[in-house]
């Protein structure tokens, strides 16, 4: 039966609110729907998230794409060999996904965690770490006659705000030629709740209300602590760094320590079972999920007793011991440290549960036997189990702010080759373009190796050079930016997700991307004093068009350049007087020549002057006096480079047949995160040239 206009939109927007953040966008009830779209967000970390690119990192194995458009035409096609590939088609799309499903172990693991949470399957991957917490606390605690709080959204609004941050520090940002050692603190807030009995059935309330006869504020509710029984127990109260008292396992064990004791100690014992079972492969990938939902749990403990947002049963009072014992603990080691004239260390950095130290002239071998030192020295100074692990060394290093550091990582002693490790900055970050990845994480490698300045210059300046050439592949210098849904924008605001949205839908109503996916774009040269969000274009548009070329200034200023000075500007280098020594290359190809113009010859989107094809001198005549006293040099040069791009274009096409399968001359696949189609692209639009050239021969 047909929907009325109202019960369609309505269904329309009630289908579009349950999408937007649940698994799904289908629901049918008794079946449960995997959106595996969804699910490879957590899962991987990739630029887009496309079948044919998580595809091809996951299951390292190329997808084709085909528009809707072809794949209508081969079903519509009365040939059999259409039709079927067509099919054939969907059925390989079809079995990638269950190659996802099986590689990544995503039934048995979210399996095995809602049998770990006690919860449902579909809530392991719908529901958030507030209910799977809530789900063991409740286990632990009915057997000891408790029940939550249930407190009403004005009851949690009118709670107190939390007055206690974790302790991060400014890092001595610079670039260090010495060892920096990495100490992190074990399980920092499951092991201070373990050690100190922090709970909220061991929780008397901040110390200024002790002894009152009057109920007073706690949390979310009130609290009443008699004056004779807090006389009986004088002797078996901690009062955390906040003023805030807890009894003591002694007078009563709290169900938090009770709790997260059973998971630490379960997780080191699934851990010692995976080495026996290391041999078994489905009892192995049973227990590394098991105990990464155990790591999970443990970790979310303290988000849960300090939501205060959006939380369940929140408790200031709680959250805020956890926290401020927590900062205490890491300040305590730092003054350890800093304070021991035999290590000669030095903190430099603190966040939350690690510190860096450094260790001036040190060698790997100093570096690791002090590491070993302070862990030790710092956790015999604290109870059990808070325990201080050394983590690595870094040589060199750069900390360039909070949060955000890179360096060569040794793990242990007999480790010869160092590893790559950064953290915040734009190698790892997914906000950019590739290109800025891949010249940022090389320039770094080379001053870490080299230390040569001039070698990190010419890196640098060749690149760019590269990109305002022209000779730059299209496919590093893609934006990939999330898009929130039409209603998730203010009228008028220039995004550029929204801004290519909005030219698919005038092309094609359905064409709309679900909420949360990514949308590629690129930067086009535009007219002079052309707002930026004008010259967003996709980057098939900018295949398809030899008239738009890469915006190589704006990539170079605003992307390049910037993250590589906040780099380099900690040893004294100004990056951006390397793009000013490099000469200023114009190339003809404008997006504000009118199609007419861009008709005239394929000459014209070439050379703006005209350059002779042999020697590259100017000249007014297609080749230049001096090369046509050479005939034979003009033809063999001129011919060699037609037959290397035909040759080359024939290599690429063969690769892209043998992976679609169609043997047709024109390859229908689309899909942008295949570097041969940019490949083919550039060979096919250098080679619209060969013509010019063959009339240039034909001279002679």
């Amino acid at each position: 039966m047909p929907l009325d206009d109202n019960k369609e939109n309505r269904f329309a927007a009630e289908l579009d609110e349950y999408g937007s953040d649940t698994m799904s966008e289908i629901n049918i009830v008794g079946r449960i729907i995997l959106n595996i779209w969804r699910m490879m967000r957590n899962e991987v970390n990739l630029m887009n998230y496309t079948f044919e690119n998580v595809g091809f990192h996951v299951l390292h194995q190329r997808f084709p794409l085909f528009t809707f458009r072809v794949l209508s035409d081969w079903f519509d096609n009365k040939a059999d060999v259409y039709r079927w590939k067509m099919v054939d088609h969907y059925v390989s799309r079809v079995h990638g996904n269950l190659q996802l499903l099986r590689k990544l172990d995503l039934i048995d693991r979210t399996s095995e965690m809602a049998r770990l949470f006690g919860i449902q399957f579909l809530h392991v991957l719908t529901r958030g770490s507030q209910y799977r917490v809530e789900s063991m606390m409740l286990r632990v605690a009915k057997p000891m006659n408790y029940i939550p709080v249930t407190p009403s959204i004005q009851q949690r609004a009118q709670m107190k705000a939390p007055q206690c941050v974790p302790l991060i520090m400014e890092p001595e940002s610079r670039f260090y030629s010495n060892a920096v050692l990495v100490l992190d603190f074990q399980s920092l807030y499951p092991s201070i709740v373990i050690a100190y009995n922090y709970c909220f059935s061991t929780c008397l309330g901040p110390v200024e209300n002790l002894g009152k006869y009057d109920a007073f504020k706690f949390g979310c509710t009130s609290l009443r602590v008699p004056p004779d029984l807090l006389y009986q127990i004088r002797h078996d109260i901690t009062v955390s760094p906040s003023g805030v008292a807890f009894v003591k396992p002694s007078v009563r064990k709290g169900v938090l320590p009770r709790m997260l004791e059973e998971i630490l100690k379960t997780r080191i014992m699934v851990k010692q079972s995976m080495k026996a079972y290391k041999h078994d492969k489905a009892i192995s990938r049973m227990l590394e999920a098991r105990q990464l939902g155990l790591k999970y749990i443990a970790n979310f403990t303290y988000g849960y007793t300090a939501a205060n947002f959006s939380g369940r049963m929140p408790c200031i009072e709680l959250g805020d011991s956890i926290v401020h014992k927590a900062r205490e603990t890491l300040e305590r080691a730092i003054k350890l440290v800093n304070d021991t004239k035999k290590w000669g260390a030095h903190v430099v950095y603190g966040d939350t549960d690690s510190m860096f130290v450094l260790l001036k002239g040190a060698t790997k071998e100093q570096s690791f036997k002090i590491g070993q030192e302070i862990a030790e020295a710092v956790t015999a100074t604290n109870p059990k189990p808070v325990k201080l692990k050394f983590e690595k060394v870094y040589l060199p290093c750069v900390l360039q702010t909070k949060k955000r550091y890179v360096g060569y990582m040794y793990e242990t002693l007999d480790q010869k080759d160092p590893v790559f490790d950064a953290k915040g900055i734009e190698t790892v970050r997914r906000d950019s373009c590739p290109a800025v990845s891949k010249i940022l994480e090389c320039s770094i490698k080379l001053l870490f190796e080299t230390r040569d300045i001039s070698q990190i210059k010419q890196y640098v300046q060749n690149q760019c050079m590269k990109l305002l050439e022209g000779k730059a592949s299209i496919q590093d210098f893609i934006f990939a930016k999330e898009y929130r849904g039409s209603s998730a924008y203010k009228p008028g605001s220039c995004v550029p997700a929204l801004e290519i949205t909005r030219r698919m839908l005038a092309y094609d109503r359905r064409s709309e991307p679900r909420v949360g996916e990514r949308v590629p774009y690129v930067i086009v040269y535009g007219m002079p004093g052309l707002p930026l969000i004008q010259l967003v274009r996709r980057p098939a548009e900018v295949l398809q068009d030899p008239s738009l070329r890469l915006n190589a200034t704006y990539y170079i200023t605003k992307q390049i350049l910037p993250p590589l000075a906040r780099v380099f500007s900690l040893i004294g280098i100004d990056v951006f007087s390397w793009y000013h020594e490099l000469p200023r290359i114009q190339k003809t190809a404008s997006t504000a020549r009118s199609e007419l113009e861009g008709r005239k010859g394929t000459i014209s989107q070439y050379f703006t002057t005209l350059h002779c094809p042999v020697c590259d001198e100017l000249t007014q005549y297609g080749i230049c006096t001096k090369c046509r006293s050479q005939p034979q040099h003009v033809a063999v040069i001129l011919n060699q480079e037609i037959r290397e791009l035909e040759r080359k274009q024939d290599q690429l096409v063969k690769i892209c047949k043998n992976c679609t399968g169609c043997f047709d001359r024109q390859i229908p696949c689309v899909s942008l995160n295949c570097p041969v189609l940019f490949k083919l692209s550039r060979v096919s639009r250098e080679l619209s040239k060969a013509p010019y050239l063959r009339q240039l021969l034909d001279q002679f």
